[in-house]
């Protein structure tokens, strides 16, 4: 039987829905780590090719899709940015299959055989910038905005349990479909709350759209919002008219001032020109799911799941955000607190 010559992956990123807004930045920034990777050898000296899969259709049909090209033989491995019910459809499909890197900033306890994480969780991201804010700009009386579904609710979960034990509290919540447009209850709601602080927990377009109508509403002005999910994409698409004190935490932000960054930057720039979707931290990440995807594969020597995971441990890799190690499957990452200037990010601090 000939040896295969190339290493597919199903490349899963929204491309419709609320988080469509970043879908391109994904698919570029993933596209310009294939590239990188195969001109230094390919995976396993087998040339790496991504085979899209449009992460922002319904749960079940997204693993539909990705559970018939692993079944058929035709990709080996799985990575991309989708949210969690996407996860939580395909990880059961793939499990013991392909190797799954998931790059999106999630709920956390991901525990399924092959699964790897690069992202983000509430005690190492939302915890500690809750904390500072709280010391820093009074922010003691929280409101919970978030899409309906298991990242926004179990997060708003944890955050309950944290703030009950810093001296914080939760004083209200509201939860609002994919693909909402009207957010006046949701402001009428936090308006009567009386909160220093709104925990924005929604996704793509949906932020965008709450951020312009928190703009025009009472609690703005006397109210600072902090999210977990918003990426420079989201940032541009609100309006410097609709950022003020409004405030990120995350692993990485496209304005860090490293030479990771600026190379990564200058990189994107010349493969994908000008024009091209601003680079932003949900984009990048889809870079890195590649990256450890490929380090994976060659640390095993072999695209068997029970290999890799054998040796996983061991696996590190250099992107953007310099050189990342794994513990239990995550990725041991630096988190940092940025605060949105008009459109852009200015990084504040990395958190402890």
């Amino acid at each position: 039987m000939p040896r295969p010559t190339t290493f597919d992956v199903a490349l899963v990123v929204p491309l419709r829905g609320p988080a469509g807004i970043f879908g391109p930045s994904a698919e570029l920034c993933a596209e310009l780590a294939a590239e990188e990777i195969n001109a230094g050898g390919g995976v396993l000296g087998r040339e790496l090719r991504l085979i899209p899969v449009d992460g922002g259709a319904p749960p079940p049909a997204v693993a539909d899709e990705v559970a018939a090209l692993v079944g058929s033989g035709r990709v080996q491995g799985v990575t991309g940015w989708h949210i969690s019910p996407v996860r939580q459809a395909v990880a059961p499909r793939v499990a013991g299959r392909v190797p799954y890197v998931y790059t999106a900033l999630y709920e956390g306890g991901e525990r399924t055989e092959g699964v790897f994480l690069t992202s983000e969780t509430p005690d190492v991201q939302l915890f500690p910038a809750m904390r500072l804010l709280g010391a820093e700009r009074g922010a003691r009386r929280w409101y919970v905005v978030g899409n309906d579904y298991v990242w926004p609710r179990r997060t708003a979960l944890a955050a309950h349990r944290f703030a009950a034990g810093a001296g914080l509290s939760i004083v209200g919540e509201s939860y609002v479909p994919l693909g909402t447009h009207d957010f006046t209850g949701a402001l009428r709601a936090i308006e009567q709350s009386a909160a220093d602080a709104v925990l924005m927990l929604l996704v793509g377009t949906d932020a965008v759209r709450f951020n312009r109508a928190f703009a025009r509403s009472g609690p703005a002005g006397r109210c600072l919002r902090l999210s977990t999910l918003m990426d420079e994409n989201m940032l541009l698409a609100s309006g410097a008219t609709a950022t003020a004190d409004l405030f990120s935490t995350a692993g990485f932000f496209a304005s860090m001032v490293t030479p990771e960054n600026l190379d990564f930057h200058g990189r994107y720039a010349r493969r994908f020109g000008a024009e091209a979707p601003p680079l932003g931290s949900l984009g990048e990440s889809c870079h890195e799911g590649v990256l450890l995807l490929a380090a994976l594969v060659e640390q095993a020597g072999a695209v068997d799941p029970r290999s890799i995971g054998g040796a996983a441990e061991s696996v590190s890799y250099e992107g953007p955000r310099g050189l990342l190690r794994l513990r239990e499957r995550h990725v041991n990452q630096r988190i940092y607190l940025a605060e949105a200037r008009g459109v852009e990010f200015d990084v504040l601090t990395q958190l402890p």
